[in-house]
This record gives structure tokens, sequence and C-alpha cells, in this order.
């Protein structure tokens, strides 16, 4: 299995990241996609990618949650210059996110369609975070519009109408702990979205699989996502795995 987004650099795994890293790794899972958030964190993000070399593989591009009036544009500089000096599987996590502050929708905009710019032009997926925001962003995105455009919807929670919409954008969905939640409402019609459309996450530390939901999240419980799509999909196990898995390597070229 591939977890395609997970904050492992989080300090939630400061006291026992290895440990974490090794639990997931004895459960079967191969590759770690680490998302970028900010330039805070992109020394420890880099640092475990070094630590494990062709397991853990970084991202790079600029949180929503991050784009602040004070420091937004050197942000997008400090994440271009990254892409100008290494390759990166994708721009990610990039969006629109007015749950925590409607006030910056503007300038999360520009540096929404800035980064889907660079992902165009350096031929590169991208990894979508959503949260209250699915008009503004399909807007973006159908502005954008461009073969070359694609990636994931990360922790994709809307609806069927939303996930076919994102489907026919040449985008795939990010499936986690969500579908496994009582109120997440996405396991009532995942099973119409064909399975080679979906990838499995964690966005540990977040968002815990069921009997986990409320504790930190870890990249192990992977397995527990995968459960929920046997039982949506009426597909055994290793299917599940061997689909998903080749959908993350075929999004992520790697």
């Amino acid at each position: 299995m591939i977890d395609t987004h997970t904050h492992l650099y989080a300090e939630e795994f400061d006291e026992d990241r290895k440990e974490a890293i090794q639990k997931a790794l004895d459960k079967g899972i191969t590759k770690f996609y680490l998302p970028a958030i900010d330039s805070e964190s992109h020394g420890k993000m880099l640092q475990l990618e070094e630590d494990y070399p062709g397991q853990v593989i970084s991202m790079m591009g600029l949180h929503p949650c991050y784009v602040k009036p004070e420091s937004w544009e050197k942000e997008l500089e400090i994440v271009k210059n990254y892409l100008d000096q290494r390759t990166f599987p994708a721009i990610g996590e990039i969006g629109i996110d007015l749950y925590w502050d409607k006030s910056t929708l503007d300038i999360q905009v520009k540096a929404f369609e800035q980064q889907i710019d660079w992902a165009i032009e350096k031929d590169l997926p991208i990894v979508i975070h959503t949260r209250e925001s699915f008009d503004e962003t399909f807007e973006v995105l159908e502005r954008k519009k461009h073969p070359k455009l694609r990636g994931v919807f990360h922790c994709f929670s809307g609806n069927l109408e939303q996930a076919q919409h994102a489907i026919d954008l040449n985008f795939i969905l990010g499936i986690g702990g969500v579908v496994t939640f009582k109120n997440g409402k996405i396991d009532q019609f995942l099973n119409e979205i064909p399975l080679d459309k979906i990838v499995l996450e964690t966005d540990s530390p977040y968002l815990a699989p069921v009997p986990h939901r409320g504790k930190r999240n870890e990249s192990s419980y992977l397995d527990l996502v995968a459960g929920k799509l046997v039982d949506i999909y009426g597909k055994d196990f290793s299917e599940i795995d061997r689909i998903t898995t080749e959908n993350a390597k075929r999004i992520f070229k790697n």
C-alpha cells in the first residue's frame, strides 16, 4: 500500500517518529508521500525524506491555510526555488480553505493559480486541499484547464456530483479516514466511483479512522481505510491494495 498523504514530519510524531514509520512498514506500506505546508516545516520534511530514501517522498507547495498577507509572496518564492532546484513528484498541498479564514480568499486564489501554472510548466500533478470551498476550487480549475493539469483531490469529502466533476477535470480522489465516519457520507456513494479513480491516504496525524477517531492518526492505519473500501466495493483486500497502489504510481510517476 501507498500512503499518498501523510504529515510524518509533524510535531505530533516528535516522540516516536521512527516507531510510527516502522509500524507502517510492518503493515506493508511501501511509500509515504509528504505534502508541504510552508517554509517552517520544509527542513524537517526534507530531512525525513533523506532518512528514508525511496520510501518517504516530499512534495513541494504552499498550503492555503498558510497563505498570509504578510508572507505569501515570499513563501511562493521559496517554493519556486525548490521546484527549480530538484524534482518533486507533485506540487502540494495547495488549494483553497474557507473554513479557517475567508478574508484571505483573494490571495489564496492567486497562490493556487500560480502553483497550478508551475505544475503545468513542469508537467507535475497537484494535490488539492479544499475545505468549504468546492465552488471556488472548481472555478479556478475550470479557468486553468489544460491537458497537463491533473492530480488528487486530497481528503475528498464532497458529494457524488462534486466527485464526478473532479474526475471530469482529470483528478482522482484521495480517500482517508473520513470514509469510516458515520457522518462522513462519502461511503454512501463511493461505490459509484470507479476504483481506478481513487488513492489511499491517511493525512496523519489528522482524521484518524474509526476506531481511532479523535486520536492521533498514523500511516499504519491505512489498512483500516482499505478495509472500509473492501466493504464498499465488495472486492477483497488484495484487490483494493493492488488497484489503489497502481493508481498512486500512475499519478506520482514513481
